[in-house]
């Protein structure tokens, strides 16, 4: 035994306790401790079976991935679980909480399963850029079959542990004392009952193929996915240990490759962004009422995420008709989920029947939280916050949906400034999962300690932000679009820059992307900021050209590319206008136009990137450089397996990346400041 793993005794079963806090990863420790454990269980005539179970509130929910990087202490998983079918007497697992990755693979090779209601189970290991390597990909295909243990690997799916129980992964369900329900059932057991004995349900080539399709095709072809298609098929054709060395020895490649060293990277980064120590020994306020103003797109998906989140919401509209839309709009989701299987009846109008349409501005005097979702206009939003201001309770907290616009200036339009902070939602707003928790001059601990945990409440993924024009998302994103025009004035083609960067990774090219949300909102920033924009930093009038000319994206049929048809559908073809339109702008500044290789195009855009992160760290803006990457990845297309523009900046090391933004900076034009490149491979706290 070690410290995290004990074995207990009720009479003639063995109780195999994992106790490794918080969530009982399978760490070295844990797996010397089973081992030992098993072999004392083996050995000891007394005890003829034994359940393996999870203290604390979990099973083992992963393996850990800190070890990952580096060579695998022995004994590694496929051990362990060598030693539970060897050992000669029936093992049962007893899940609660989540049996997540290693933690499942082991659950796999017992000769049962029993699980707590409300258990979780799944192999998430495709989503961090490897395949499970303890026998998942051949132990489950012996319960559900190759299509769907395709499926469920390669998506990184997790069942919950009823429909776990449908399709046999678990043996049984247990409301009642998971340990003495796992006792009972192993006290039934006569003798082994292992996977690896059972044959691999039939199934046709043309099924197999068509779940491989599939999964090749979500998963865009990544190295992870390739190979766990292929471990999977081995169940088929390969006698089990043959296979089990296959599956072990992709795993071990993959573990140590580029990408999946970003997922880890990204995997950690998303569990540190919430975290923010300066709020220790903060309390949070009580939010029950959550208010929203605005029931347009973005009013009512922060509702329906309200709503999930188990809040009472309040919806006010200026106009009757506009409520009435916000209201269907959010009876339409619930009726989309509950005809698709998502969500059942009951559950879905429990949250219409938590939802309170208004236009009477009164009643946000009950509300703890308003959040404030109109047009995205500071004259607006400080007119919206003054009349909120002699309304809402005290001590309730004031927030503002904006993309980029300033908090304090909001702020200062109340006499409780620091009641108020930006909660910046992405849209669609109950889908997308981060939120930027924007932190004015003055804005309370506790209301940014509360806006933290409401985020979290409605399942999403909080990062905290001071107050600066566009946060973190929309100022880095800005600077990666300006400096794709500025490729656009010296020769480049929009469907040559997009093409790049979508070979890069990005879903949509940075033009392909203004053109579906519309030209015409960077316009009216540009605009807004025009008197305070450097008036000798160099500027490019292209996408205003194509403004003036009535061409806003798909909206209009036409921005950068031209739309027929449904614009919504369309993706849009090249147009010889903009090409015109494009000599002629450099035409009128003197500049020959070169041709771009799409290696320059995607050099000179990501370093745009990095280059604004370390002048957001430097600013103060964001805490920890990794707070960046989790932006871009979650809010703004950046591809996961690349980690994020910080994560893609400490490859190249700082000698060549310092080179690359002196070159930059050279290629640039005026105007460009070049950030410290060392603020991106400091942590921060």
């Amino acid at each position: 035994m070690t410290e995290r793993v004990k074995l207990e005794r009720d009479g003639d079963v063995a109780l195999i306790i994992i106790d490794n806090p918080p969530i009982n990863a399978g760490s070295a420790e844990v797996r010397t401790g089973l081992l030992a454990a098993i072999r004392e269980f083996q050995d000891d005539p007394q005890l003829r079976s034994a359940v393996l179970i999870g203290a604390g509130a979990t099973f083992i929910a992963g393996s850990d991935l800190r070890e990952f990087g580096q060579p695998l202490q022995e004994p590694q998983l496929p051990a362990v679980i060598e030693a539970i079918e060897r050992c000669g007497k029936p093992v049962v697992a007893a899940l609660h909480g989540a049996a997540l990755g290693g933690g499942f693979e082991l659950a796999l090779g017992c000769d049962a399963r029993i699980a707590r209601s409300g258990t979780m189970v799944g192999l998430p290991e495709v989503t961090l850029g490897i395949v499970p390597g303890a026998g998942g990909t051949q132990r489950l295909p012996r319960i559900v079959g190759i299509p769907r243990a395709i499926r469920f690997i390669c998506t990184g799916e997790r069942l919950n542990c009823e429909q776990a129980f449908m399709v046999g992964l678990i043996d049984e369900i247990t409301s009642s004392d998971l340990r003495s329900a796992a006792v009972a059932h192993a006290r039934r057991l006569r003798g082994k009952r292992l996977l690896r004995d059972l044959p691999v349900p039939g199934v046709t080539e043309a099924d197999v193929e068509s779940a491989a399709d599939e999964a090749r095709k979500a998963g865009k072809n990544r190295p992870a996915v390739l190979a766990a298609v292929e471990a999977i098929r081995y169940a088929a054709i390969l006698p089990f240990d043959d296979a089990l060395v296959r599956e072990r020895a992709a795993f071990q490649v993959l573990r140590v490759s580029p990408e999946a060293q970003a997922l880890r990277h990204l995997f950690f980064a998303e569990r540190n962004a919430s975290k923010f120590p300066q709020l220790a020994g903060v309390k949070p306020r009580q939010v029950g009422h959550l208010a929203i103003i605005g029931a347009g797109t973005m009013g009512s998906g922060i509702a329906i995420a309200a709503l999930d989140g188990d809040l009472n919401v309040t919806l006010l509209e200026q106009e009757v008709g506009a409520l009435q839309r916000g209201v269907d709009r959010i009876r339409e989701h619930y009726a989309r989920r509950v005809a698709a299987g998502k969500v059942n009846a009951e559950t879905a109008a429990n949250c219409e029947f938590r939802l309170r349409a208004t236009t009477d501005w009164n009643v946000l005097a009950d509300a703890d939280l308003v959040i404030e979702a109109v047009f995205e206009d500071i004259a607006v939003k400080r007119e919206v916050f003054a009349r909120l201001d002699g309304i809402a309770k005290p001590g309730a907290i004031l927030a503002s949906n904006t993309s980029y616009l300033d908090v304090d200036l909001i702020a200062a339009a109340t006499s409780r400034p620091r009641d108020v902070l930006g909660l910046h939602f992405f849209s669609p707003a109950n889908v997308m999962r981060l939120v930027e928790v924007v932190r004015g001059a003055v804005t309370a601990p506790d209301v940014v300690l509360t806006g933290l945990e409401v985020v979290k409440r409605l399942g999403k993924l909080p990062v905290v932000t001071g107050n600066a024009f566009g946060f973190v998302g929309n100022r880095i994103f800005s600077a990666y679009r300006r400096h794709c025009e500025f490729m656009l004035e010296e020769g480049a083609l929009p469907e040559q820059v997009d093409a790049a960067l979508e070979a890069f990774g990005f879903a949509m090219g940075p033009f392909a992307v203004a053109d579906l949300s519309g030209l015409d909102i960077a316009w009216r920033i540009r605009q807004s900021r025009a008197a305070t924009l450097d008036t000798a930093a160099r500027y490019v009038r292209i996408p205003d050209l194509l403004c003036e000319a009535g061409r806003l994206g798909r909206k209009t049929g036409s921005g950068y590319y031209l739309y027929e048809g449904d614009a919504r559908k369309s993706r849009g073809r090249v147009d010889s206008f903009v090409h015109e339109l494009l000599i002629s702008a450099s035409a009128d500044k003197n500049i020959v136009r070169r041709t771009f290789g799409a290696d320059e195009i995607q050099l000179r855009a990501l370093l745009a990137m990095a280059n604004e992160a370390a002048l957001l760290l430097a600013q103060g803006v964001v805490q920890r450089a990794s707070d960046v990457d989790v932006v871009l990845v979650n809010g703004y297309g950046f591809p996961r397996w690349e980690g994020g523009p910080v994560f893609w900046a400490r490859q190249r090391g700082s000698k060549t990346l310092q080179a690359e933004l002196d070159w930059l900076e050279r290629v640039s034009g005026a105007g460009f400041v070049q950030g410290d490149p060392r603020h991106l491979f400091e942590e921060g706290s």
